[in-house]
C-alpha cells in the first residue's frame, strides 16, 4: 500500500476480520479549498476529483470502490443496512456482510465505528450534536440484536472540547434527555455570554454506556486544532470531507 495516501488506524481489540480506517485531508488531487482528499460529492468541489479521490482510497485499502456504501447524511437517526440498491438518506449504516463497507463523511462531526465481539457485524455513524442528542447512537447499537455490552466503539476524529462552542439551547436539549450531561458543558473557554464548551467526546460515551456499550475507544484528536490533518466547517466553512470506514474481510 501506497504511503502517499496516510489513514488512521483505529486502536481497539476488534476482531482480526474486522477492518477499520479513517481518512485525513492528504492524499489527493482536490484544489483548494478542498484540498486534497476531499471524498465529500456534496460540498461543491468538482466531481471528477471526488471521483479521483474515492477511488484512490479504495486501492489505498484493497476495495471495489462499488463496495463503499457512501450516504446521503441529514444529521439524523436514521439507520440503514449494507448492501442498499440506491444511495440511502441516513446517518448511520450496518452490515454483517463480508466486503460490505459502512462508510461515513465528516469535518467536526463526530465518526463512531462499531463491531461485535464476535465479528460477525459492524456498523458507521455520522454523529452530529442533533443526531447525538436524538439517538443515532442508541439506534445503531439496537440493531446488534444483543446487549450493548457485546459491542465496541471507537470514537474519531471531531470537533475538540476546546473549540465547540455551543449556545444554552444545545446544552439544555442534552440535559433533558441525560441529567450527566451536564459534565459535558463548561462555560469555561466561552467567548460568548450565556455560551458553554461541549465535550461531544464525553456525551458521546454517555449516551454509548448509558445503552450498555462499555468498550469505547478514540475520542482524542481534534478536527479543529489541527489543519495540517484534518478538515474542519466550524474552523474553515468551506472545505472537504473526510471517510471513516469499517468492514468485514471475505
Amino acid at each position: 500500500m501506497s504511503s502517499k495516501l496516510p489513514l488512521i488506524q483505529p486502536e481497539w481489540p476488534a476482531p482480526a476480520n474486522v477492518r477499520a480506517a479513517c481518512t485525513t485531508r492528504m492524499g489527493g488531487v482536490s484544489e483548494p479549498p478542498w484540498d486534497s482528499l476531499n471524498l465529500g460529492g456534496h460540498v461543491d468541489d468538482v466531481p471528477q476529483h471526488v471521483g479521483v479521490n474515492r477511488k484512490r482510497l479504495a486501492d489505498r485499502l484493497a476495495l471495489d470502490p462499488g463496495s463503499i456504501g457512501w450516504m446521503s447524511q441529514v444529521h439524523g437517526t436514521g439507520v440503514t443496512e449494507l448492501p442498499a440498491e440506491a444511495v440511502p438518506v441516513a446517518d448511520a449504516s450496518v452490515t454483517d456482510r463480508p466486503g460490505e463497507v459502512c462508510a461515513i463523511l465528516t469535518a467536526d462531526c463526530l465518526p463512531v465505528l462499531f463491531c461485535n465481539r464476535d465479528g460477525t457485524r459492524v456498523a458507521a455513524a455520522h454523529a452530529g450534536w442533533r443526531g447525538l442528542c436524538d439517538g443515532v447512537l442508541e439506534a445503531v447499537v439496537s440493531r446488534f440484536g444483543a446487549s450493548g455490552s457485546d459491542v465496541m466503539a471507537w470514537l474519531g476524529p471531531a470537533i475538540g472540547p476546546r473549540h465547540f462552542e455551543v449556545g444554552p439551547e444545545v446544552r439544555e436539549a442534552f440535559v433533558v434527555k441525560n441529567g450527566r450531561a451536564s459534565d459535558a458543558f463548561s462555560t469555561d473557554g466561552a467567548r460568548r455570554p450565556g455560551h458553554f464548551m461541549a465535550d461531544i467526546y464525553r456525551l458521546a460515551r454517555q449516551r454509548l454506556e448509558a445503552a450498555g456499550v462499555h468498550e469505547i475507544y478514540g475520542g482524542t484528536l481534534c478536527t479543529v486544532a489541527d489543519p495540517g490533518r484534518f478538515y474542519s466547517y466550524r474552523r474553515d466553512g468551506r472545505t472537504g470531507r473526510m471517510a471513516s470506514l469499517i468492514w468485514l474481510d471475505g
